[in-house]
């Protein structure tokens, strides 16, 4: 994976640290799987901020991080505004106490949704085998 490195220190004139590990939108669209337009996507609602160096998108590990918690929110059925609430209360100076008890509600919540439909599912499967067990009888007994 091709990632650029700074060695500047960061600056108000938006030099980067040693510390940045900073990726290409190729990078993190061929790690996570995503089209560039998805990114693009992300950062035209806020989720995600890369810099800019001329046309250039440069993403943080921040940013990194961030787009593996709406992907793995939108694999969950969350929506983006409830994703993006959660990774809101994001405090890196705190316990993420807030964070974490949002987070442990709302999955609660969806994964009450997800066995629902899954009850759904497993009654329609067995609606639609019966059906066609009805209709190959049907099919076996007018020949």
């Amino acid at each position: 994976m091709d990632r650029i490195a700074s060695h500047a220190a960061e600056t108000d004139d938006g030099a980067f640290g040693p510390e940045d590990q900073l990726f290409r939108i190729g990078d993190l669209a061929a790690e996570f799987g995503v089209t560039l337009r998805t990114l693009r996507f992300y950062e035209d609602k806020d989720l995600l901020q890369p810099r800019r160096i001329g046309v250039t998108r440069l993403y943080s590990r921040r940013d990194r991080a961030r787009l593996k918690l709406i992907l793995l929110g939108k694999r969950l059925g969350f929506s983006l505004e409830e994703v993006r609430r959660m990774i809101e209360l994001y405090d890196p100076e705190g316990r993420n106490k807030t964070q974490l008890k949002v987070a442990l509600d709302k999955g609660g919540e969806q994964l009450q949704r997800l066995k629902d439909q899954r009850m759904e599912i497993d009654t329609a499967i067995r609606e639609l085998e019966q059906t066609m067990a009805v209709v190959r009888e049907m099919l076996s007994s007018s020949t």
